[in-house]
């Protein structure tokens, strides 16, 4: 499972490298990926929304995104945000979708 290190503070100036690598990353619709915290020192709204961003394109590829080493004050955020609730949900089941079926589409 890859594995991608967010250390330093994770804001505006810096969220978009690390979004280039989620994407670089999920190109290849691994079957999971892991954000490591560790080292996080400080987040900010753009941060939040590229983990948001990393959730919701590994749903597009049929990948889980998993968090580790989630720091006391991101683990609130995610919380206070309801993004954690967000992260828990499982993988949409695969359907075929025939003549004469209903699809339904639900984003977060």
């Amino acid at each position: 499972m890859p594995l991608i290190r967010v250390g330093g503070d994770l804001a505006y100036l810096t969220a978009a490298p690390l979004r280039a690598e989620v994407d670089r990353v999920l190109a290849e619709a691994p079957r999971g990926i892991v954000l490591d915290f560790a080292d996080l020192v400080f987040i900010d709204n753009s941060g939040l929304g590229v983990i948001v961003h990393a959730w919701r394109e590994g749903q597009e590829v049929g990948t889980t995104l998993r968090l580790r080493a989630v720091p006391r004050f991101l683990a609130t955020i995610l919380d206070i945000t309801g993004v954690a609730a967000l992260l828990d949900r499982p993988l949409p089941a695969t359907s075929t979708v025939g003549p004469g079926s209903q699809q339904s589409a639900a984003s977060a």
